[in-house]
């Protein structure tokens, strides 16, 4: 008996023995999270055992390994934006491979091919890539110009500090007015104002909401168009048709009275293949500047339709309407008149530093800023996406934009009336403006006429587009695409009285002296007495048309992948004038100037091996000269010395990229010539100002950038970038015309001395460095520095009229920033909390600094300041 329970004892024994142990073995999951369309590692995509706290993230080549339990549990592997998957783990270790995971929208593929999107280890370009989960964390109370601090090659300003003001640089190429060489695509939508090149990041203010990815292409790039950019583009890839539904709210305060409140809602794909998509927001609040407040409502929509399994269709709507406080550059030192004794007030005058704006005052009782800028834009487009079959696919995109807003100013009869020393004011010269006592000054004119006024530059514009890509594999390595980019361009252009400040009406009779290239007056008013919403200064229509076509062929092989890209367009301007040329003058309407532009590209990738990988390419690329090159001093006079633009550009790369450790290093060489310039020319002898055309303008842009990260354990990654460039001019210009308002030769400026002179506005040299650190798993915080050096200064190409002038080189400066983010559950749904401070330490840095003088003295600079010191926090659940 005893033996008997003995051996039963035992038995039991070795059975619990058994199950404890295998309630306790453990397996070993391991696999690589990549995203499906760009190949690109989800670095810090997150697996999980369902039900379970045992996680982990992906590393830096998109590897993970995970121990879980033995058995049959469930390891979720998901990333924000992305649609989730699910594996069974069993007895053994598992290798799940790689894991492609899917951004939740059923078109992302074939918009990424409109959109022309560089794929990793495979598009021979030097490319940075943004997800949406570093967008949501990092954009606080920003933009897209602020979320590109510290990519290499790429310099960033706040611009005048305003909302939606910033401005991009890439490799030395900066996206100025008038010359704007940085391309902006909206889901493979070119936004680049057609007449100036410019970007206006406040017309698509609410886009970071949607954003899925941004990439930053810097060189050559992978446009297959022509799109108007030598140095870079900044390519945004939005929500489509969302597979799941879902969405979030989000409620953001911060510094200077920041909120904003967003929200997004998508059905997802139902059984009948109809999904929309609704996001929304409203931003209100100031930056630290006088007069900086903003108010903007932001609005998504798309609505998609699976036709079949081959077919669908999909109409977005992108737009935004914004207004907001802007100031003009100021000196930073006050200056006197010599002959006047009139004081000139500058930045180490004011009281208010570097928040002090001039033209900062009050008006019945209320604050008022007359330089306000207001506009809305929105985008609409409709996108018909078809796989023809398994080798052939048709992806069309038809697109609209509509324009119509300005820039507000004050002016008035003559200098002493608008001028910024010269209105009243409650004290000295850095105490408000007395906008009210300006009504009152004007009320008492005996004709009734304003002395001083508030008018605005308004634009209305219309843009349509249709761009078509045809896709077909040639055998089995060779992919070709094909296309047509067609664009016509509307923008109508005039100044706009908007506040007379009590008179009656604004005195701007014809007063037309051609002999002096002046041109004052409504040559169709004469009388031109004109009241609220009346025309003053100019009223022009200009037309931008283009039509091109395109075609690459790409061949991959294993490990290698080579392209070549050419493509062609024909571009024409044409403008009308109804200010300066009577409607019975058939010269009213200019003839239209064409220009035929081209570009080919070929590069070559070839993966060495899972880590390493070099590329090379090279191109040829010519532009059509922006609208203010083609037409003489604004007027329908046309500029005979006007070419076309033209840039040689080739590149080398290297990647390196482990779990632990990656590495880019990219050199290049740019040689840009025939840039054109009509810049404004100030005679003393007449006090008039009048053009001049610059042509033939060529320069060097060439350097190095590096970009590493370093993830030396789990829940730590830091990194940086260096970027050192060398861009400047190679010949000088000359003899330059200088044109009165006729279009006839005023005077001659024989050379323009810019040989050897540094590019300005752009710092040569870069440098920043990042950390992120995970505290605990549902606590991030993170610290950014970006450090500029060797920082030249703007000056005007008609100033340099003698061989010792130089431009001012502006102190090396530093500027850090700081976050953290908290997630969690609230009631139920997955909640995060996130909270950003910019320009942590407070420092006090100049941009966009303007050496007029060329002559390096900082006290005849003009400059804009960076904002000081702001925060945000955010909290944001999803559903």
């Amino acid at each position: 008996m005893r033996k008997y329970l003995l051996s039963l004892f035992i038995s039991i024994f070795t059975m619990c023995l058994a199950f404890a142990q295998a309630a306790n073995a453990q397996t070993i999951v391991k696999g690589k999270v990549i995203d499906a369309i760009t190949q690109e590692p989800l670095t810090g995509a997150t697996i999980v055992v369902k039900g379970t706290n045992n996680a982990t993230t992906a590393s830096l080549d998109g590897s993970f390994k995970l121990k879980a339990q033995a058995g049959s549990e469930t390891v979720v592997v998901s990333f924000v934006g992305y649609i989730s998957q699910e594996f069974t783990v069993g007895s053994s270790d598992k290798d799940l491979g790689t894991i492609l995971l899917t951004p939740n929208a059923s078109s992302m593929k074939e918009v990424t091919i409109t959109g022309d999107v560089a794929i990793d280890r495979k598009t021979p370009v030097a490319v940075t890539s943004i997800g949406a989960e570093f967008i949501e964390e990092h954009v606080s109370n920003g933009d897209i110009p602020d979320l590109l601090v510290g990519i290499p090659g790429v310099m960033t300003s706040q611009g005048d500090g305003g909302y939606g003001d910033g401005r991009v640089s890439i490799r030395g190429f900066s996206s100025r007015s008038g010359n704007g060489n940085v391309a902006y695509t909206v889901n493979g939508i070119p936004i680049n104002d057609p007449e100036t090149g410019a970007l206006y990041w406040s017309d698509f203010a609410g886009i970071t909401d949607v954003a899925r990815s941004i990439q930053v292409q810097r060189g050559l790039g992978a446009s297959k168009i022509i799109v108007p950019s030598f140095g870079g583009l900044v390519n945004v890839t939005t929500r489509t048709t969302d597979q799941q539904a879902g969405g979030f709210v989000s409620e953001a305060i911060g510094s200077d009275g920041y909120n904003k409140t967003a929200i997004l809602v998508s059905t997802g794909l139902n059984p009948n293949g109809w999904a929309a998509t609704f996001a929304g927001s409203r931003t209100e609040g100031a930056y630290p500047f006088q007069g900086s407040n903003f108010l903007g409502y932001d609005y998504f929509f798309n609505l998609s339709k699976v036709l079949s399994p081959n077919q669908t269709i999909s109409l977005t709507l992108i737009g935004a309407n914004q207004t907001h406080g802007q100031r003009p550059e100021q000196l930073i030192y006050p200056s006197t008149n010599s002959n006047s004794g009139v004081v000139t007030p500058g930045y180490t005058g004011a009281p208010q530093g570097i928040n002090w704006n001039t033209w900062y005052g009050f008006k019945d009782g209320k604050e008022y800023n007359p330089y306000n800028n207001f506009y809305s834009e929105p985008i609409i487009s409709l996108n018909h996406e078809w796989t023809i079959n398994s080798r052939s696919s048709l992806s069309t995109v038809l697109y609209a934009l509509f324009g119509d807003g300005g820039g507000g100013g004050i002016d008035g009869t003559s200098s002493q009336y608008y001028s910024a020393n010269s209105l009243p004011r409650s004290g000295n010269i850095y105490t408000p403006i007395n906008y009210s006592a300006i009504e009152a000054y004007n009320a008492a004119n005996l004709d009734g006429s304003a002395l001083t006024y508030v008018d605005d530059s308004h634009d209305k514009t219309q843009w349509y587009g249709l761009r078509s890509t045809y896709r077909t594999l040639l055998g089995k390595y060779i992919d070709l695409s094909a296309g047509i980019d067609l664009r016509y361009y509307q923008g109508n252009h005039y100044v706009q009285v908007t506040d007379l400040l009590g008179a009656n009406y604004v005195a701007f009779p014809y007063t037309g002296n051609p002999a002096q290239g002046y041109t004052g007056g409504n040559i169709n008013d004469p009388a031109g007495k004109v009241g609220i919403n009346g025309l003053i200064n100019y009223h022009n229509i200009d037309y931008v048309e283009s039509g091109g076509a395109f075609a690459q062929a790409e061949y991959s092989k294993n490990d290698f992948t080579a392209f070549a890209t050419i493509s062609g367009s024909e571009n024409a301007d044409a403008r009308r004038d109804p200010f300066d040329y009577l409607n019975s003058d058939p010269n009213q309407k200019s003839r239209w100037v064409n220009f035929t532009t081209y570009q080919a590209k070929v590069g070559a990738n070839y993966n060495l091996n899972t880590q390493m990988n070099v590329f090379a390419n090279v191109g040829y690329l010519t532009k059509p000269p922006y609208f203010g090159g083609v037409f003489e001093n604004y007027t329908n006079q046309i500029n005979k010395s006007a070419v076309s633009e033209k840039l040689l550009a080739y590149e080398l790369g290297y990647n390196f990229k482990t779990s632990t450790f990656s590495a880019k290093v990219n050199l290049f060489r740019e040689n840009y010539r025939d840039r054109a310039f009509t810049s404004a020319y100030g005679d003393t002898a007449t006090n008039q100002q009048y053009a001049a055309n610059i042509t033939g303008v060529n320069e060097m842009h060439q350097g190095g950038e590096l970009e590493l990260t370093y993830r030396p354990i789990q829940g730590i990654t830091v990194g940086g970038s260096a970027t050192i460039g060398d861009y400047y001019y190679t010949s000088d210009a000359g003899p330059v015309n200088v044109l009165n308002s006729q279009g006839k030769v005023f005077r001659t400026v024989d050379k323009v001395y810019l040989k050897n002179e540094k590019i300005g506005d752009i710092p040569q040299n870069m440098f920043s460095a990042f950390a992120d650190v995970n505290i605990v798993p549902a606590l991030k915080v993170g610290a950014r520095v970006v450090y500029y050096t060797d920082y030249t200064s703007y000056v005007p190409f008609q100033n340099y009229t003698s061989p010792d002038m130089h431009p001012y080189i502006l102190p090396n400066y530093a500027i850090w920033s700081m976050n953290a983010v908290y997630k969690f559950k609230m009631a139920g749904f997955d909640a995060q909390l996130i909270g950003n401070v910019n320009n942590l330490l407070n420092s006090k840095i100049m941009t966009d600094v303007e050496d007029s003088q060329g002559n390096g003295q900082l006290s005849q600079l003009q400059a804009y300041w960076l904002n000081e010191r702001t925060f945000t926090t955010t909290l944001k659940v999803r559903f």
